[in-house]
């Protein structure tokens, strides 16, 4: 698998504070290791869209798809509580 990440994701990544980047950054590698990772806590999102979301850490999630043979980062966001 690999990872490819949208402009809209890209955006969102920029804004975010630099640790929650470099949580992402441990994040999206043990997603490319491992979709069920404990820590990731992986799990569909929009059954419709296919969309599904993991933690980037207890107060930060990240969005993506599952596209052939790569993973689609589309969105980064705090936790919507």
């Amino acid at each position: 698998m690999k990872l490819l990440r949208t402009t809209h994701f890209e955006r969102n990544y920029v804004r975010a504070p630099p640790q929650i980047q470099r949580a992402f950054d441990k994040q999206s590698a043990l997603l490319l290791q491992n979709l069920h990772h404990p820590s990731l806590r992986a799990k569909k999102y929009d059954e419709r869209r296919n969309l599904w979301q993991a933690r980037v850490n207890q107060d930060w999630r990240f969005y993506f798809l599952i596209q052939n043979d790569a993973y689609l980062i589309v969105d980064i966001i705090p936790h919507p509580k």
